[in-house]
């Protein structure tokens, strides 16, 4: 169904503004070859902030003859839109928050090209890895050096009923009055919440430079338009480089209840976390919602137990109904961090003594065969069992809402998850709690699932 549409000319905010001629000239070229489809897509998401859609099918499908040009001039660069949604304009101006994101998704998607064309990363060491994800963050300008410790990084679904949202807010606001600033996946949902409530409370202490971090990749934000709350907004080019974006900046991470996209977060952290060489190292993680919440991470924390077990367990807190005590868990915890990154002499910006394995930085394509070949089977190191099972659930997340993965689906049907019963049983039933919870999709559309969980394979 097309929707109403309007055609603009708009200049850099936040990202851009001063640019040198040759540096319009690469922008340009960048974007006329092999990258506008991409920035297309990304902008398209961008101008839709606000939409209630989570399927990126669907948002491109609305608006079929959407285009967008990047025009060099003597002033720097503009872009030209035609057929761009109408909502994200308020007379015939568009809309700041808007505005300001739209050319940082063009500042991320060039930069990430024209760092991959210039070979300095090393994709081979996970070193190499951490490096670049440093690079892409700092020419964000997302690390502030010399600031005391206070990101907390708030995980969840987007598909959340009302009493969670109001909690995501009551958290983020006692987090706000504390001082803290706030990252998500820059989306609805728990995603938005956190940073509502967190403006509010910063408004009330008349802080005035409060931060509204948004992390987020093309696949994700083409189905989940970032949230106008966001005055920092990073696109990183996968999932992997996301994740770790979170934990080097984040100093504490809190997760609400969320869908299989949140499973995939915190067992990605838990991998991280459950490595020896992290063993000592200070990482607040605090589980927390509404009581309606607590038979949700009931079934979460029995999930873990019976397949990462007991030692994972004790890496997190779980704390039910008392926004306050949340926040206060979470201040508490990263004093100890700041203590921590003081005594080694680490960054307060970028986490580098956290070692992430490789395994964990490796981009993972859910396809179906590589959906079908993933390990899942007791006996594994417990890390890299949590590796692939963050793997299964970040191939559910894309066939749930990313355009490749939904178009995967259609033509080949669901993915096929295969394993030791003992690891599928308890996986069947965390992923069937999802579907009857509603936590696999928005309010009031109808899911189908992506996925059938195989049967035991033969030792």
């Amino acid at each position: 169904m097309k929707r109403s549409t309007v055609n603009a000319s708009v200049t850099p905010k936040g990202s851009l503004e001063v640019l040198s001629q040759r540096e319009v000239q690469k922008l340009k070229s960048a974007g006329e070859n092999g990258l506008y489809e991409l920035f297309r897509r990304c902008a398209l998401a961008i101008l839709n902030t606000g939409s209630t859609s989570d399927n990126a099918k669907t948002i491109l499908e609305s608006y079929p003859d959407f285009q967008i040009e990047i025009v060099q001039q003597d002033r720097g660069i503009r872009l030209n839109l035609r057929h761009a949604p109408a909502d994200a304009f308020v007379d015939g101006e568009m809309i700041a928050s808007t505005r300001e994101m739209l050319f940082s998704a063009l500042r991320d998607i060039v930069y990430t090209a024209s760092e991959l064309e210039s070979k300095r990363v090393d994709f081979e060491s996970s070193e190499g890895i951490s490096d670049y994800v440093f690079h892409l963050l700092r020419n964000a300008q997302s690390l502030h050096a010399g600031e005391e410790p206070r990101m907390v990084v708030c995980w969840g679904g987007h598909s959340i009923g009302h009493e969670e949202y109001e909690y995501t807010k009551e958290v983020g606001h006692e987090l706000g009055l504390r001082a803290m600033d706030i990252c998500t996946g820059c989306g609805p949902g728990v995603m938005k919440g956190p940073m509502k409530g967190a403006a509010i409370a910063h408004a009330k202490q008349r802080i005035r430079q409060g931060r509204y971090l948004g992390l987020t990749e093309p696949g994700i934000i083409a189905a989940e338009a970032p949230n106008p709350i966001v005055n920092e907004l990073v696109i990183l080019p996968d999932i992997e480089k996301r994740l770790e974006a979170f934990v080097r900046v984040g100093h504490g991470i809190l997760i609400f209840p969320g869908g299989a996209g949140t499973a995939e977060e915190l067992l990605y952290l838990l991998g991280i976390l459950l490595h020896p060489a992290n063993a000592d190292l200070p990482f607040p993680l605090i589980l927390t919602g509404p009581k309606s919440a607590e038979p949700y991470f009931q079934q979460l924390h029995e999930f873990i137990a019976r397949t990462l077990g007991y030692a994972a367990q004790q890496r997190y807190k779980i704390i039910i109904g008392d926004p306050a005590q949340a926040a206060r868990e979470m201040v508490l915890g990263i004093e100890q961090v700041r203590v921590f990154r003081r005594t080694k002499a680490d960054a307060y910006h970028f986490n580098w003594q956290l070692h992430i394995d490789h395994e964990y930085q490796r981009p993972f394509e859910p396809t179906h065969t590589n959906m079908a070949k993933l390990e899942l089977r007791q006996g594994m190191p417990v890390h890299l069992l949590a590796a692939n099972l963050r793997r299964a659930f970040s191939g559910i997340v894309a066939g749930n809402v990313k355009e490749q993965g939904i178009r995967a689906i259609e033509q080949h049907g669901p993915y096929q998850l295969n394993g030791d019963t003992d690891i599928l049983e308890p996986l069947d039933n965390l992923l069937e709690a999802f579907v009857k919870q509603h936590r696999m999709k928005l309010p009031g559309t109808e899911y189908v699932p992506c996925y059938v969980v195989g049967k035991k394979q033969t030792a």
